[in-house]
């Protein structure tokens, strides 16, 4: 299982690609790019969340 820190920054990458590869996507008209961007996006929210449910259980198990 990864650390907290690991799924934070993970999604934070996640994040950041899809919104590069959405832009390019919307500023190119392609559909698949930008639809794959939004998916990584979201993904990448997932990662991030996941990572601050970890740093809270985490500290109350503490």
């Amino acid at each position: 299982m990864k650390d907290a820190s690991t799924d934070k920054q993970e999604g934070l990458i996640d994040k950041t690609v899809g919104k590069v590869k959405e832009v390019v996507g919307k500023v190119t008209g392609d559909k698949e790019t930008e639809v794959e961007g939004k998916n990584q996006n979201t993904k990448g929210h997932a990662k991030e969340t996941k990572g601050k449910i970890k740093d809270t259980v985490s500290s109350v198990v503490d």
